[in-house]
């Protein structure tokens, strides 16, 4: 049976259908979920889910561009969430850089180019890079805290690649272990990870016509370092793609791993399996 491990099921598109949707889990091959938290809300509405569905666990973190919300006393909320039982993880965490900069405007009597905006406009403009700081800040917190409580982490990472590495390494994250999720960097830098002794998260991207470099990253990458993620309600698999996504599209994304490292469908599903439940310790 196929191990899910990375889905959002608190997401409202499954609003209508929930309970529906789960209850047919398991008689569809799905073996074990892991509902992963994005931020505080989704943190308890994925252990609530946890404490209803005996295969489903969760995940408590904050996803990077949640972390605004975040302070020292829901940080130890979030902390209390991370030592219940059916809690397997911390994360989504890590950075997201890919809506860039955060473009500041400021007053300045002496901006160069003041003259030509106007002298009742006296503004500049420069790039902001605090957002990202408050990122990284948090992630390093969220990194800290997996150690303390003896939990993998699940990492997110777009558009930031080096800064993502470089706090993975410095932190030596590896002892800690984990997975980076949704994982769309090149081969070489999927292998250093494999190296630091983390997993590689892999989904629908993997079947899309542009998903090159994952391709890449899943032929380079040993299968016994390789784990099946959906990120439901995300990036459905072809041929479902633009579709509201589930962890029944979870043998689209096996079969594709099966064709490029030529393996059968059956040893993906076993070994993914296997390697979930040895990073998840269950």
């Amino acid at each position: 049976m196929i191990f899910e491990t990375h889905a959002h099921y608190d997401d409202e598109a499954f609003n209508e259908d929930r309970d529906a949707l789960l209850s047919s889990m398991q008689e569809n091959g799905i073996e074990y979920i892991i509902n992963v938290g994005a931020d505080l809300k989704s943190t308890a509405e994925s252990i609530a889910l946890a404490k209803k569905y005996p295969f489903i666990y969760a995940a408590a973190g904050v996803h990077p561009s949640e972390v605004n919300g975040l302070n020292e006393e829901n940080f130890e909320w979030l902390k209390e969430q991370c030592l219940l039982e059916k809690v397997v993880a911390v994360g989504e965490t890590g950075l997201d850089y890919a809506h860039g900069c955060v473009m500041k405007i400021a007053a300045s009597q002496h901006a160069p180019g003041a003259a030509s905006m106007g002298s009742e406009l006296p503004y500049s403009i420069s790039w902001d890079s605090a957002e990202h700081s408050v990122q990284k800040f948090w992630f390093e917190r969220q990194l800290d805290l997996a150690r303390e409580v003896k939990k993998p982490v699940i990492i997110h990472s777009r558009d930031a690649a080096k800064d993502t590495f470089d706090i993975i390494k410095a932190k030596n994250a590896g002892e800690i272990g984990g997975v980076i999720h949704c994982y769309s960097y090149s081969a070489e830098m999927a292998l250093d990870y494999v190296k630091m002794g983390f997993y590689i998260g892999v989904g629908g991207v993997v079947t899309f016509q542009n998903g090159k470099k994952l391709k890449e990253a899943v032929e380079a990458v040993p299968i016994e370092r390789i784990l099946l993620e959906t990120d439901s309600p995300y990036l459905a698999p072809m041929p479902y793609r633009g579709k509201r996504n589930t962890s029944l599209n979870l043998p689209c994304i096996a079969q594709k791993i099966a064709e490029i490292k030529g393996l059968s469908y059956d040893e993906v599903v076993k070994v993914t399996a296997e390697n979930a439940k040895k990073m998840y310790r269950l």
